[in-house]
């Protein structure tokens, strides 16, 4: 088995931190955390620190380990030192068939979806078919081409995709930082942002509408409630950094650039997305951002021509963050394969001699993110539901599964390492816990106890992450399976 090149360095590494997080996500959920706070600045921002202190607990929980054990996998690696083979194989079944190729599927939808609003704020006499530029058949094409072409890159050029991914970065760093600037100064000079912050746009209506997700006001939801839905509405924007622990055997020096990178990019991702939000709000009332999102701020500060650009550089910045989630994704059953572990591993394990990729294991991570865009696409754009009680949005429930996933990792991580000083052995894995617990017990909230109260308001039954679960069980059940029928075949 040949093993694969070790060619990312430090600002490689810290690039794909930064620039998978960085991506659509802050572009679009600024907006849903807008709808779900009913327009309060304060709680939006402070949904924003608190989204990011839990990934900056679990970051700097992983840090610790990934300068202690360095395999293939980082993540995957954890969890076999921790807990265990069996729950280390269960972890990367998980990544592998339900985690990467679902926000692969996404994120390709999302970079042709802002691609083709691009186009149409350009030439505004473009017409669409039914769905528009989010939802209609040339969305979907596009999406198709964008899932294809992050897969050809990555898995017939890793050091091309290496370099992409670091100048998306800096690209998509470009409309943030302006906005952060220009959208403080605007808004100031304006007193829109003034005006934003003391709610006097939104009058006395509250307009608590998650996107996709039902309605509220402020006087059928609690504040905790409020909050606890907008933390778990930023998960989708502050997800994705693990993905760089993916490419643990390919870091040169991985036991000092990994935790350096993980720490240096989180650091730098809160900064942006909290600055961002308040510079966003000084381009637009909060009424203009909860109904049409972000784009209206950029077109109002910089006007048609340069507004339009920087939506061009959005749309840049999504294909960043599928190239980096392709990266992985690729990854996927290789490094359980190389493991000896899952189904076929003499032929997933394989790294071909010309472009030092796991070819097969690309393959299989394409034709996953194919099936998810299905489900994403019947679940959250068809015009009924094709799954039924299955249709989820994909975009949150797989990321918040990650959290509880890592629980056991921190936890016997504090067991095992009794070798380790108090801040790293109890301090930072019990952050990491805290903020895993807080994620999981709002994502229950988000989707579960919030849509079943709603569909209990209207005599119906709704409880998306209850059928997630029941799905998720099934797939790892089946991974279960296969694994064990291959070691008794042994």
């Amino acid at each position: 088995m040949k093993k694969m090149d070790k060619r990312y360095g430090i600002v490689t590494a810290t690039c794909m931190v930064v620039g998978i997080v960085i991506g659509s996500g802050v572009f679009f959920k600024a907006q849903t955390v807008l709808q779900i706070t009913g327009g309060d600045m304060l709680t939006g921002i402070l949904a924003w620190i608190i989204g990011g202190l839990i990934m900056l607990s679990c970051i700097l929980a992983f840090s610790v380990m990934a300068s202690m054990y360095e395999k293939v996998n980082g993540v995957v690696d954890y969890a076999e030192a921790t807990v265990g083979k069996r729950y280390a194989y269960l972890v990367g079944w998980f990544m592998s068939v339900i985690y990467y190729p679902s926000l692969v599927a996404v994120l390709a939808w999302l970079s042709a979806r802002y691609t083709l609003v691009f186009f149409q704020s350009a030439n505004p006499d473009l017409a669409f078919s039914e769905g528009g530029p989010a939802a209609g058949a040339e969305c979907m094409a596009l999406s198709m081409v964008f899932l294809c072409g992050s897969y050809g890159l990555n898995a017939l050029s890793p050091k091309l995709a290496g370099r992409f991914q670091v100048s998306a970065t800096f690209i998509k760093l470009i409309p943030l930082v302006l906005m952060m600037v220009v959208g403080v100064i605007y808004g100031l000079k304006t007193g829109q942002l003034a005006e934003n912050f003391s709610g006097a746009d939104l009058g006395e209506a509250v307009l608590g509408q998650a996107a996709g997700t039902g309605t509220g006001t402020a006087g059928a939801a609690s504040d905790a409630g409020i909050l606890l839905g907008a933390v778990v509405a930023t998960a989708f924007a502050y997800e994705g950094w693990i993905v760089a622990t993916s490419i643990n055997a390919e870091l040169k020096d991985a036991r000092k650039t990994l935790p350096a990178a993980l720490i240096l990019g989180s650091l730098i991702i809160i900064a942006v997305y909290v600055f961002y939000f308040i510079g966003v709000a000084g381009g637009a009332s909060t009424r203009q951002l909860m109904e049409d999102g972000a784009t209206t701020a950029f077109l109002h500060i910089f006007g048609n021509v340069f507004g339009n650009i920087l939506n061009l550089f959005v749309a840049v910045s999504c294909m960043g963050t599928l190239n980096g989630l392709m990266l992985g994704n690729t990854r996927g059953l290789y490094s359980l394969a190389v493991r000896g572990e899952g189904p076929r591993p003499e032929v997933f394990s394989r790294v071909d001699e010309t472009t030092k990729m796991a070819g097969n294991s690309s393959i299989f991570g394409l034709l996953l993110a194919a099936f998810w865009f299905l489900h994403f696409y019947g679940s959250n754009l068809a015009p009924f539901p094709w799954f039924g009680k299955f249709s989820f949005d994909s975009s949150e429930l797989p990321i918040v599964t990650t959290y509880l996933l890592y629980l056991p990792i921190f936890i016997l991580f504090i067991k095992k390492n009794p070798q380790l000083g108090v801040v790293k052995r109890f301090v930072v894995p019990s952050l990491a816990i805290c903020g895993s617990i807080f994620m999981v017990c709002a994502s229950i909230y988000a989707h579960g106890v919030k849509p079943y109260l709603a569909a209990k308001a209207a005599g119906e039954f709704s409880m998306p992450v209850l059928f997630y679960l029941i799905l998720f069980l099934m797939i790892a059940a089946a991974g279960v399976l296969l694994n064990e029928g291959r070691r008794q075949k042994k």
